[in-house]
């Protein structure tokens, strides 16, 4: 019996040694035997910001988490303000946001460079309770300017009227809802009518918190705020991501462009509007595709990012977030559309895979 035992020792070394081998060619899953996780032990990561981002937030966490059981990722949508604040605190591994830091933002960290991973696009729409309306409205950027500064504060105005010459819109007062909150849906809004309406740029600008006229409309929490007070009160209109609008069955606007087209939002005219801008993203990825060029471009389209430190605090969790942000680039893609979002155009890709491959920890690159 004794002279056996060194024989066995020798078999299951093999055995160990040939699942580590498996567990190494396995991609994206990592098991305990992967070199970033403890034998055993869970990888959680942290991650807060931007609503708009968190129906396919969830469905990726989820997804991700049945291929990498040891890894838990939390992401909570408290608004692209407080995913911004929070990476910049290091109160989070993440932060998700709808618009790119500023450069004075950017200076204001705990330590570190913060870069920036575009993982999706999507919609900021138009969205309104008119139970007797019944095709989607056709809006121009001066109309959506008018309502939203209080000029236009019936719905049968002339103006809305002459967009929408069949519509029985009611003679009712407009109650705008905005966003209470820092917000990234808020920027890309903002971004686009002070890119069309001189107007708005001159009294509102491009922000994350607009500040509409006195006693003008009500306010909403997260898209999910907004969306709720738009779906409960009649005659109201708001702005949200389009996955909101769509998950409560309120109609989207149809948004005029700088072509001159009323533009339906969806998948595909958010694409066009990345098409439209691809060939003039800086090197930090630090851009919009608000007001796009392109007849089919959709005008009020926006990139989520994930921000992240270029060099992680922890070498474990580093490469689970990395991991998980290739991810969601490649096999997370096949998600995007059903929820109404659109992928992350090629040429994009391939700059955002070579940010996230420059990611280290202790200086020591997280991808050998």
């Amino acid at each position: 019996m004794h002279s056996r035992k060194p024989y066995s020792a020798i078999f299951f070394s093999f055995v160990a040694l040939a699942a580590m081998i498996v567990g190494a060619c396995s991609g994206q899953r990592m098991g305990p035997s992967d070199p970033t996780a403890e034998p055993g032990g869970m990888v959680q990561l942290a991650g807060t910001g931007s609503t708009f981002v968190k129906p396919i937030m969830d469905k990726w966490s989820s997804e991700f988490g049945k291929l990498n059981p040891n890894v838990r990722i939390d992401y909570s949508g408290t608004g692209s303000g407080a995913g911004i604040k929070g990476i910049q605190n290091r109160t989070v591994d993440f932060g998700g946001s709808d618009a790119a830091m500023t450069d004075n933002e950017m200076g204001q960290t705990a330590g570190g460079e913060i870069v920036h991973i575009p993982v999706v696009l999507g919609a900021v729409v138009i969205t309104y309770n008119l139970a007797e309306v019944k095709e989607p409205l056709k809006l121009t950027p001066e109309l959506i300017s008018d309502i939203f500064l209080g000029k236009i504060r019936k719905w049968n105005d002339e103006k809305i009227q002459k967009e929408n010459p069949g519509a029985a819109l009611p003679n009712a007062d407009i109650t705008p809802v905005f966003r209470a909150d820092g917000s990234g849906t808020s920027d890309i809004f903002t971004d686009f009518l002070s890119k069309t309406v001189p107007e708005w740029k001159e009294k509102i600008g491009r922000t994350k918190n607009p500040q509409l006229p006195p006693g003008l409309g009500i306010g909403g929490k997260g898209n999910e705020g907004v969306m709720g007070q738009v779906r409960n009160t009649p005659n109201t209109i708001g702005y949200v991501e389009l996955t909101f609008a769509k998950a409560n069955d309120l109609p989207s606007a149809l948004i005029r462009n700088r072509s001159g087209n009323f533009v339906t939002p969806d998948s595909d005219s958010v694409s066009k509007a990345a098409e439209g801008m691809a060939d003039r993203m800086p090197e930090d990825l630090r851009f919009e595709i608000t007001d796009a060029e392109g007849a089919e471009a959709y005008p009020i389209s926006g990139i989520v990012y994930m921000l992240v430190y270029r060099d992680q605090p922890n070498a474990q969790k580093g490469k689970a977030l990395a991991d998980f942000l290739l991810w969601t680039l490649r096999d997370g893609e096949q998600y995007v559309r059903d929820l109404h979002y659109a992928p992350v155009p090629p040429k994009l890709v391939e700059k955002t895979e070579a940010i996230i491959r420059s990611l280290t920890s202790g200086g020591q690159p997280l991808f050998q």
